[in-house]
């Protein structure tokens, strides 16, 4: 097979992988079900822990129209890395951000935040805790059904 074919090839094997639908199962293990964290989702969220050694980096997956409650990250910070899926990053005052695979969402401290699944897509993301001494997270309220209705 000469090089050329082989491009071609590849091409129609990322096209092909691209045009498939995400269901929950993507680069990093889905994990088991959110449990912990369960009490500030709407819907449910799949957590598997990536790293607990110097930086804490976690694989969240989000079924279909699952979202977390807003929240504050105080004095580190997050950054989500989108991995898969169609969803929604929204900072307080601010339109909701639609997030596909690829996308970086760098989350300063003290910022009031929710992020989740378009309701018509499962939604993956890494999320890495910014280092910080005694650095916490503040959850608050849901998000609202009526929010995210208005989110296309």
């Amino acid at each position: 097979m000469s090089s050329s074919n082989k491009k071609s090839d590849m091409a129609n094997t990322t096209n092909t992988q691209a045009d498939t639908p995400f269901t929950g199962e993507g680069i990093f293990p889905k994990g088991e079900k959110n449990e912990a964290y369960a009490c500030y989702f709407t819907g449910t969220s799949y957590l598997t822990m990536l790293s607990m050694e110097g930086v804490i980096i976690g694989n969240v997956t989000f079924e279909p129209g699952c979202r977390n409650f807003w929240h504050i990250h105080h004095k580190g910070g997050q950054i989500l890395l989108v991995t898969a899926g169609r969803g929604w990053y929204q900072e307080a005052g601010k339109p909701a951000r639609e997030l596909r695979a690829g996308d970086v969402v760098n989350i300063p401290p003290e910022t009031k935040h929710w992020h989740g699944a378009a309701k018509d897509s499962w939604f993956a993301h890494v999320a890495v805790e910014v280092p910080s001494e005694g650095g916490s997270n503040e959850w608050l309220e849901p998000v609202s059904d009526e929010e995210c209705d208005q989110l296309k």
